[in-house]
């Protein structure tokens, strides 16, 4: 016959196969979902251990196994440990969910009723079901009585972020109470400075200070510096935080400051002290709407904001609820050990590792313990073992328990919840009933007996405000025992009023923010709350999600092309990029935002041009744009070019023509030379004739036969009958011009000269001076006339070409000074 710790060693034995068994086939997921309502820790009297699915939180399983657990306790409850019908029960329902879920390794949920002490992870088998056998174990020999267990569960464990502000990046200190590994807040946030707390509240002249409250970093910089907290469990989940403050004389100013703590955009608290050695610890449960939770410090005018350590945890959604649902936050008011004995008030065994203050008050109650089991699992709360397992009594039968507080805001809405438990063993005769009461009304609407298996919670569904606050418990009528009660913990309610920034607007921002390393006290949420936006940022003021409507980065030391995160800004109406070092071109998508109206890109190195698109809504007057005069748009470009070309062409052309007539003349000028003279048209020799004859000849200048630029040209007539042209050159056409006086035409006459001289200088030397001076001066004025600023003010090409011909007649018409 096998005997009781024969059999136990095998279940033992069995217990560490099976776990090492499943720890090799366990699927990889950072996070373990464990049902609430299933005993967790340790041997628990034929009740199953460590039920789970093991994926991810949030998968339907969690819940269902829930159901399981309950339907199984609850039968035991009546029925007892004996009943199979309980433990067939609780199998069914498990195979069933079992048949539900599609694992992708072929396992199904299992169960045991065996856990080490040390760890707790499900228990999930392959195909493989112990519960009758372990259920079976469970009653055939009597466990040991456990006290606290050491143990924080592997999945929360792993959910835990625990900073210790202001210590060295490479420090790990571990707390002694809960065997918690703290870390440097270097990744949680870039601004700030670290220090030290001054000697004299400082190790070792304080050897029990906690080492979260040696160190603070202070922030000088910015109205608000937050930390980013990434959530591995992510949003929709319930999320204890607690932040830690010693001023410790610091910064050697000796003046306690005063700051406000906001979690994401909603106030939580206002952070004071009663002198430099007084800590201050603030915690607040809250639901994650994504999966980072920012906790900021904002700076009120009252001293530099600092902190010493930030903590969060973990806790189970389905408890604290309110009638407001995920719609406010519970900012923790106390939370007390009602019938603490000794200890630290922190326990390793919390698996929301809350802190438990002792109770204390002038009225003398009774301690109750006790060293027996009770089931802290079966609602979720679980309180430690610590606390759960002392109470207090009044010390009179009839009298009742008494909480009284009073609040400086009597629109403040409380929340309490109250945990009860027998402690002692009643005997047939005896019954404890109770009824709670709040400020007169009951919390509960029928009275309860406190159960010595397991504990239980009580809340009120309902807010109660006011200033004066008043919490009796009592005994019914028909009880022969004083009430009890073994912990409370009470809150008030914060109500989310800010609106947060799209999730959009915020993904952008953050992508500009890590691009360019901003160097501004960006953190947090970038418009709200609405009187703490970052600096250089505008938003939309609405009763909605908020979004960015400006962004100023000017000087801001920018590097690099212009990110396509700017594109998903999508209400953005102003952006002002000046004056950094922007470079590439500036990108075609920046026409996509279809509220922009003001874009300053002065001051940067862009190369190319400014997009079309952007200089269309330029020219519709939807845009009001500024650049740098190399980086205006290629349309505008493009017109500046088509202007600037016509000049060159224009002188091109009019020197393209000059060096024709130049040949020509040069031409004719060599064949003059050489003799290739035919005959002239005038007898040879030099005839001159005076004013008179030439007036008799032209018949008294009677008869106009044409006009140029030199005079007017007369029909005459020899006196052999010889037609000839008469060209009467003036004064006026080479020096004077109409109008001017003789003291003027002496001026131009002495500048004639001297340019003449001048005009030696650019003529051909192979004419050794033989032209004339006024034709090759009118030429000079025909092509300098062809370059003028406005086109406006030059000569069309027939005008250049007659009065070119002019010049060559003039030419021709002088008799050279040599053949």
């Amino acid at each position: 016959m096998i005997t009781g710790l024969a059999l136990s060693r095998v279940a033992f034995g069995l217990t560490a196969f099976l776990l090492l068994a499943v720890v090799s086939s366990q699927e990889k997921c950072s996070n373990t979902c464990i049902a609430q309502n299933c005993n967790s820790l340790g041997i628990r009297y034929g009740k199953y251990c460590g039920i789970g699915y093991f994926g991810c939180p949030g998968e339907p399983p969690c819940d269902d196994l829930d159901a399981c657990c309950m339907t199984h306790d609850n039968c035991v409850d009546l029925k007892g440990m004996t009943y199979v019908n309980c433990h067939k029960q609780f199998k069914r329902c498990v195979n069933k969910l079992s048949k539900s879920i599609k694992h992708s390794n072929g396992q199904k949920i299992g169960f045991s009723t065996q856990c080490p002490y040390s760890l707790v992870i499900p228990t999930v088998f392959n195909g493989m079901d112990y519960g009758i056998f372990f259920s079976g174990i469970g009653n055939i020999f009597n466990p040991p009585v456990l006290g606290s267990v050491p143990v924080v569960e592997v999945d929360l464990a792993r959910s835990y972020i625990s900073i210790d502000c202001g210590i060295p990046p490479y420090d790990t200190p571990e707390d002694t109470m809960t065997n918690i590994n703290y870390v440097s807040d270097e990744a949680f946030i870039t601004t700030g400075v670290n220090f030290n707390v001054s000697e004299e509240y400082g190790y070792p002249k304080n050897p029990v200070l906690l080492s979260t409250l040696a160190e603070v970093r202070a922030f000088p910089q910015g109205n608000r510096n937050c930390y980013t907290l990434k959530l591995s469990r992510g949003k929709d989940h319930l999320y204890l935080i607690r932040a830690s403050f010693m001023y410790g004389n610091y910064d050697g100013k000796k003046a306690l400051p005063e700051f406000d703590l906001y979690v994401n955009v909603n106030f939580w608290s206002t952070v004071k002290f009663k002198n430099a050695s007084d800590q201050v610890t603030k915690e607040i449960l809250s639901f994650a709407e994504s999966d980072t939770i920012y906790v900021c410090l904002v700076n009120k005018g009252k001293g530099t904001p600092f902190i010493s350590g930030l903590e969060l945890r973990p806790v189970n959604s389905s408890i604290y609820g309110t009638e407001f649902g995920r719609n406010v936050s519970l900012v923790l008011y106390r939370r007390w050990d009602i019938g603490y004995l000794n200890g630290t008030g922190r326990y390793q065994d919390d698996r929301f590792d809350r802190i438990w203050s002792p109770y204390s008050s002038n009225i003398s109650w009774n301690s109750i313990i006790t060293s027996g089991y009770i089931d802290v699992f079966q609602n979720g709360y679980c309180p430690p073992d610590e606390v759960i397992k002392t109470a207090a009594a009044p010390e009179n039968v009839d009298d009742p328990l008494e909480l009284f507080w009073t609040s400086d805001d009597p629109n403040v809405r409380f929340y309490a919840y109250l945990y009860f438990a027998e402690l002692e063993t009643l005997e047939k005769n005896e019954t404890r009933k109770i009824k709670i009461l709040w400020n007169g009304s009951p919390v509960s609407e029928t009275s309860f007996e406190p159960s010595s298996k397991y504990s239980t919670t009580f809340s009120n569904p309902r807010a109660f405000t006011g200033k004066d606050h008043w919490i009796s418990i009592q005994k019914t009528v028909d009880s022969t025992l004083p009430p009890i009660l073994n912990a409370i913990e009470i809150f008030t309610a914060q109500s989310l009023d800010e609106f947060s920034t799209t999730i959009e607007d915020i993904h952008a921002i953050e992508s500009i923010k890590s691009t360019y390393k901003v160097n501004k006290v960006w953190s947090g949420d970038p418009c709200s709350p609405r009187l703490f936006p970052w600096e250089g940022v505008g938003c939309s003021d609405n009763n909605n999600n908020h979004q960015i409507k400006s962004l100023n980065l000017s000087s801001s030391g920018l590097l690099g092309p212009i990110v396509l995160a700017f594109r998903n800004l999508s209400l953005l109406e102003s952006l002002d990029l000046s004056n950094n070092d922007l470079q590439q071109n500036v990108p075609e998508f920046l026409a996509d935002l279809k509220h922009l109206k003001v874009l300053n890109l002065k001051g940067n190195n862009f190369t190319g041009f400014i997009p079309k698109s952007l200089m269309k809504k330029l020219k519709a007057g939807l845009l009001t744009l500024s650049a740098d005069e190399q980086n205006l748009c290629n349309s505008c470009q493009d017109k500046k070019k088509k202007k600037s070309m016509v000049v060159p062409i224009a002188v091109a052309a009019s020197v393209i023509v000059l060096v024709v007539v130049l040949v020509i003349i040069w031409i004719i000028l060599r064949q003059r030379k050489k003799g290739a003279y035919s005959g002239p048209l005038l007898p040879s020799g030099k005839r001159r004739f005076t004013y008179n004859e030439v007036s008799s000849i032209t018949n008294n200048f009677n008869k106009v036969i044409g006009k140029g630029g030199f005079g007017i040209v007369y029909l005459g007539s020899l006196e052999d009958g010889t037609k000839i042209a008469v060209k009467m050159i003036n004064d006026s056409s080479l020096a004077k011009p109409k109008g001017t006086s003789s003291s003027s035409s002496s001026r131009a006459s002495n500048q004639f000269q001297v340019e003449a001289r001048e005009l030696d200088g650019v003529v051909d030397p192979l004419l050794r001076g033989d032209f004339s001076q006024d034709s090759a001066w009118k030429f000079v004025d025909v092509a300098m006339s062809c370059v003028r600023d406005k086109g406006s003010n030059r000569p069309t090409m027939n005008q250049i070409v007659a009065e070119l011909k002019q010049c060559l007649a003039a030419e021709l018409d002088r008799e050279p000074q040599s053949q």
